[in-house]
């Protein structure tokens, strides 16, 4: 017989039990085999990398493009916009703070306002912990300081994959929810029968 969860008190001052035999899952949680799940390093995912300064552009470029990833360059916020808004799929974009024309920040609130699939990743010299509020406030979703570690680069873009998975997954089931209701509905009338 299953023991029962802890009480809220316990829960307070105690970890979690190393057999959590009480915790139950219904239906049984089983992996979605039905949402495409794009692989961490994988051609469908554009990578948007926007900076002005042409060292930094190419090396970006030069070491994401070496992951397996498709790249597009921009030399600024403009570019990035138009570059994202071409996407028909998922993107993920690294985009320098200061730019000329629109900037980082600038982009993001744009990108936000239009409810695009985007994951940002902010690249920028600024590393005091105002300007990463700033970032997130803009509508950031990472933050990384230049000069940044490569292996960074790469766990953070795996993570705006993730995310972009999620976001989709859970875009079908809503999708499939509302289709759910339209057949209930369409076989409510045909039934006369009020719910």
């Amino acid at each position: 017989m299953p023991s029962s969860p802890p009480t809220s008190s316990a829960m307070n001052h105690a970890s979690f039990r190393s057999d959590p035999t009480w915790i139950q899952f219904t239906p049984p949680w089983e992996p979605d085999t039905k949402t495409a799940v794009i692989p961490c390093c994988s051609k469908e995912v554009a990578i948007v990398i926007a900076d002005d300064d042409a060292t930094s552009r190419e090396i970006t470029s030069t070491i994401v493009s070496g992951w397996g990833f498709r790249t597009i360059v921009a030399r600024d916020g403009h570019e990035a916009m138009a570059a994202i808004r071409a996407e028909k799929g998922p993107v993920v974009a690294i985009l320098d703070w200061m730019m000329p024309g629109i900037d980082g920040l600038q982009v993001c609130q744009r990108v936000r306002k239009n409810g695009m699939l985007v994951h940002i990743i902010v690249l920028t010299v600024r590393a005091a912990k105002e300007n990463l509020v700033e970032a997130l406030e803009s509508g950031a979703d990472d933050y990384l300081v230049k000069p940044f570690n490569k292996n960074e680069l790469l766990a953070r873009i795996h993570v705006g994959i993730r995310m972009i998975n999620l976001q989709n997954a859970l875009t079908n089931r809503v999708k499939e929810l509302e289709n759910a209701l339209l057949q209930v509905r369409k076989l409510q009338s045909q039934l006369s029968i009020p719910l």
